[in-house]
């Protein structure tokens, strides 16, 4: 799969890559992915519209690939900042997983949204599922509007 994702990044354009990605996923995954990709874009028009596929510099799958919405600069220990997402959103082996980036306080997810979220697993910056019928979406829709606007 990571060389089919690689060769994709080269050929594809970001918005041709995410559909892709969501296309490849299986069903009822797929139709959860793409609900909540609609949803996102629709919520936050314009946002800047990310996609990694979880491979790094040479050519290792590290990760999942991601779907990524958003901008926030990262910084690094060493001073250092790069450009990333501020939400991603990925399929997983059990479900999906959203991941909002920049929090500093890596309880507040859990705290703020855990008990009303519904079925999910709550760390520090990632909310797993299963399936979007086991989550609040009002509650899903509060953790995205935090994620664009007030994660740091």
């Amino acid at each position: 799969m990571g060389r089919f994702v690689a060769s994709m990044r080269r050929e594809m354009d970001v918005p041709e890559q995410v559909e892709a990605y969501l296309a490849s996923q299986p069903e009822p995954k797929q139709a959860d992915l793409r609900r909540l990709h609609a949803h996102i874009l629709a919520e936050f028009p314009g946002c800047r519209l990310w996609f990694t596929d979880g491979t790094n510099a040479d050519g290792k799958v590290v990760a999942n690939p991601n779907i990524g919405y958003g901008a926030h600069a990262t910084k690094y220990a060493n001073g250092e900042t790069r450009d990333f997402y501020q939400i991603g959103l990925s399929a997983n082996t059990t479900g999906i997983s959203i991941y909002i980036i920049g929090i500093a306080d890596k309880k507040y997810l859990a705290q703020a949204y855990g008990a009303r979220l519904g079925k999910a697993s709550v760390t520090g910056y990632c909310i797993k599922f299963k399936s979007l019928k086991d989550i609040n979406m009002d509650v899903l829709e509060e953790v995205a509007r935090f994620g664009f606007e007030g994660s740091e």
